[in-house]
C-alpha cells in the first residue's frame, strides 16, 4: 500500500496550454479520489509560461498545481521535466503520479518511475483503487490480445495512461486551487537538447478528436482508393485512418496510422475498408463506439470486433453505401 498522500498528475503543455491528454489525465485523478476521501489532486507544470494553463488545470479539477517557468522549457528536453517532476513529487508526497503515453511521456514516464524507485504501469487504459488504497491499472497485454488489471504495491505506484482511453471532464472556472512555484536548477540536468522541430501541417479534422475515422488497410491495393475515403469521411464529418500495412507502403503518410505503434482513437463511429483486423491495429480503435467492416475476406478478424460487417468488394461497397448516404443528407 501506497504510504503517500493524493494523486498527482505529470503535466504536457501544448504552447501556453494544456495538452489533451493531461486534461485525461486530471479528469482520471478526480475519479480516483472518490475513493480516497479528504486526498487532493495536485499537478506540475513546467514550461515557458505557465501562468493559463495552471488555470486550466485548476478548472479541471487540481487543488495545487506546482510549476516552473523557463525559456528553455519551450521545447522541454525529457531530462529536465524528469527534475522538475521529482522535485514536485518530492514536496507534494502523494502516493500516485499519473501521467500520459504520449511522445514525451515515452521517455518522462520511465525516467521518473525510476528516479523515485518504483515501477511504471505503461499504457493503461483504465485505473480504480482497491479496498486497500492501492492503484489498479488496466492495461493490454501480449500486442493486444489479452487485458491485464495490475496492483501497484510499491510506495508510489506510477501509470502512464493511454491516449484517449480515459474523457476529460467539464472545466469549472469558479473552481481555486494553490499555486506553488518551484525553483530548480535545470542546467546541469539536460544533456539532450533539442535542435529544430517540423511540424507537419495538417488539413480538416484531426485524426484523434475526430466523431467519425475512415480506416483503410491492404486490402485497398493502392494509395488511389484513398481518394474515396477522403470522400466518405467528408461525407461524414469525419478524418481518413489506416492501417500500419498501408502507411508502411508509401500510400499515406504515417501520420495516419492507427494501431499499437500509431495513433489511438475513440471515434463515434469507426468505418474499417480492407483491414483484416490485426491486434496491433484493433488495439488503438477498439475504443470506438461502433465498428463497421468492408472486407471481402469473410474470415477476416475484423469482424469479431465489428458490430456491423459486410463481407464483399469494398469497390461495389463503397459506391453503394456512399449514394445511400448523400439521398440521407439531401
Amino acid at each position: 500500500m501506497a504510504d503517500g498522500n493524493g494523486i498527482f498528475v505529470i503535466g504536457e503543455m501544448a504552447g501556453d496550454d494544456l495538452a489533451s491528454t493531461t486534461l485525461e489525465a486530471l479528469a482520471a485523478g478526480r475519479s480516483l479520489l472518490a475513493s480516497l476521501p479528504g486526498e487532493k489532486l495536485s499537478i506540475v507544470l513546467a514550461g515557458a509560461s505557465t501562468d493559463a494553463a495552471s488555470q486550466i488545470a485548476i478548472a479541471h479539477g487540481a487543488e495545487i498545481a506546482y510549476t516552473i517557468d523557463d525559456p528553455s522549457l519551450a521545447k522541454p528536453a525529457p531530462e529536465a521535466i524528469v527534475t522538475v517532476a521529482a522535485e514536485a513529487v518530492r514536496q507534494a508526497s502523494p502516493r500516485i503520479v499519473l501521467g500520459s503515453k504520449t511522445l514525451l511521456g515515452r521517455d518522462v514516464m520511465p525516467l521518473l518511475a525510476f528516479r523515485l524507485g518504483t515501477a511504471l504501469a505503461q499504457d493503461c487504459t483504465a485505473v480504480a483503487i482497491d479496498d486497500a488504497k492501492r492503484l489498479l491499472a488496466t492495461r493490454p497485454v501480449y500486442g493486444g490480445n489479452a487485458v491485464a488489471t495490475i496492483a501497484c504495491t510499491s510506495n508510489i505506484a506510477v501509470a502512464a495512461l493511454r491516449a484517449k482511453s480515459i474523457d476529460a471532464a467539464e472545466p469549472d472556472s469558479s473552481r481555486l486551487g494553490q499555486i506553488v512555484k518551484l525553483s530548480v536548477d535545470l542546467g546541469a540536468a539536460v544533456r539532450v537538447r533539442s535542435v529544430d522541430r517540423v511540424e507537419q501541417t495538417a488539413e480538416g479534422i484531426r485524426l484523434e478528436d475526430a466523431r467519425v475515422v475512415v480506416s483503410g488497410g491492404r486490402g485497398l491495393g493502392g494509395p488511389e482508393p484513398f481518394k474515396d475515403l477522403d470522400k466518405l469521411a467528408a461525407l461524414l464529418g469525419g478524418a481518413v485512418g489506416a492501417s500500419r500495412a498501408a502507411c508502411d507502403a508509401g500510400w499515406v503518410p504515417s501520420s495516419y496510422q492507427v494501431g499499437l505503434t500509431g495513433k489511438t482513437v475513440t471515434p463515434e463511429l469507426y468505418i474499417a475498408v480492407g483491414i483484416s483486423g490485426a491486434s496491433q491495429h484493433m488495439a488503438g480503435c477498439s475504443n470506438a463506439r461502433t465498428i463497421v467492416a468492408i472486407n471481402k475476406d469473410t474470415g477476416a478478424n475484423i469482424f469479431k470486433d465489428a458490430r456491423f460487417g459486410v463481407a464483399g468488394d469494398w469497390q461495389k461497397v463503397l459506391p453503394a453505401f456512399m449514394e445511400q448516404l448523400q439521398e440521407l443528407l439531401g
